[in-house]
């Protein structure tokens, strides 16, 4: 059996970290760096704020997956510390807080659960860094759990900003349609035959299926950045912060929160919550997302009464926008959501 050398790999990955650690360090006499697992929803869970200047506004992430933890993208978000303090949160069953808790101190992981202990982050924050509101991105999945968290209460947020917005089952069927096409024109004989197999009706996917079809996107060529390949396993193994066993339970723990909300994910719907909200509403979509599409959130975005609300289009971007085209995403915040 030959022999692999993965001595260059761990050589290229500490440098890529040392170079990411060095990216994200500053001084400012007002700035703000604090990393430390908080009691939220009875647990342990991971939280990290970083900012250059604390009087700038906040942006509380709600990452996707379910349980993809967009901490180890914090180099790409760079240059957003100047203008605004970041945080992330690995939510229950995600990154370090499920590596704290495990399977069972996790407990029982639902959308509702989940946006429970959001609104709870968002006033630990807001005691914590003595503020009236922060404003609130959702992300892909986290897109189920921040709209619900902005219609539950709006009171402690300034605006709520959607990217990778879920909508319903028609976004999968689209979704389905849009990645066979992809598969076809990329001659991925294999890709097409599983898509025929599982059909076009997410009803009637099994948890197996979802994660076969998910999978298999990857090999659908496109001229924007692949969310697998250019943006999560990159910055999965540059990430400075996350050692090899973060990493081994990122994936345990999407693994083990998907057997949980599968169910819900599969069939949710974003008009029963209701379609009137108490606070602005954005939406930026990247144009060329084959997971979440844009026609469908442009839909859903067209009928939801608001305060104020904008529909943006993030342009060369596919899926997990905002770290596709991070300079973008930032100017629309700064145009848009920061006045």
């Amino acid at each position: 059996m030959a022999k692999t050398n993965i001595l260059p790999d761990l050589i290229m990955r500490r440098f890529n970290q040392r170079k990411n650690a060095r990216k994200l360090r500053f001084q400012s006499p007002n700035g703000i760096v604090e990393s430390r697992f908080v009691t939220i929803g009875g647990i342990e869970q991971w939280i990290t704020v970083r900012g250059e200047d604390r009087r700038n506004p906040v942006l509380l992430f709600i990452h996707g997956g379910p349980a993809s933890a967009y901490s180890i993208f914090a180099p790409l978000l760079r240059s957003w510390e100047k203008h605004f303090t970041v945080v992330q949160w690995d939510q229950r069953g995600a990154g370090k807080t499920f590596r704290k808790n495990g399977k069972e101190g996790n407990g029982s992981i639902s959308f509702d659960r989940l946006v429970q202990d959001g609104i709870e982050v968002a006033q630990y924050l807001l005691r914590h860094l003595q503020l009236d509101k922060i404003i609130l991105i959702g992300s892909s999945v986290g897109s189920v759990i921040g709209t619900q968290m902005a219609l539950r209460r709006p009171e402690l947020f300034h605006a709520y900003v959607g990217t990778d917005q879920n909508v319903s089952v028609e976004g999968h069927k689209l979704s389905y349609q849009l990645n066979l096409e992809g598969l076809r024109a990329a001659g991925c004989s294999k890709g097409v035959k599983l898509y025929e197999k599982i059909g076009s009706d997410p009803s009637r996917w099994s948890q197996k299926d979802f994660d076969q079809k998910n999978r298999w996107m990857v090999k659908v060529q496109l001229p924007v950045p692949n969310m697998i390949m250019d943006l999560i396993l990159p910055s999965m193994l540059a990430s400075p912060d996350h050692k090899m066993r973060d990493l081994i339970d990122i994936f345990k723990g999407m693994s083990h929160t998907l057997d949980m909300l599968y169910d819900e994910l599969i069939s949710f719907d974003a008009r029963k919550l209701g379609t009137r909200y108490e606070l602005p509403y954005f939406i930026f979509q990247g144009d060329t997302d084959l997971v979440t599409p844009a026609e469908t959130a442009q839909a859903f975005f067209n009928e939801i009464e608001a305060p104020r609300k904008e529909f943006v289009l993030i342009k060369n971007a596919g899926h997990l926008a905002c770290f596709a085209q991070t300079d973008q995403f930032l100017e629309e915040l700064m145009n848009r959501v920061r006045p």
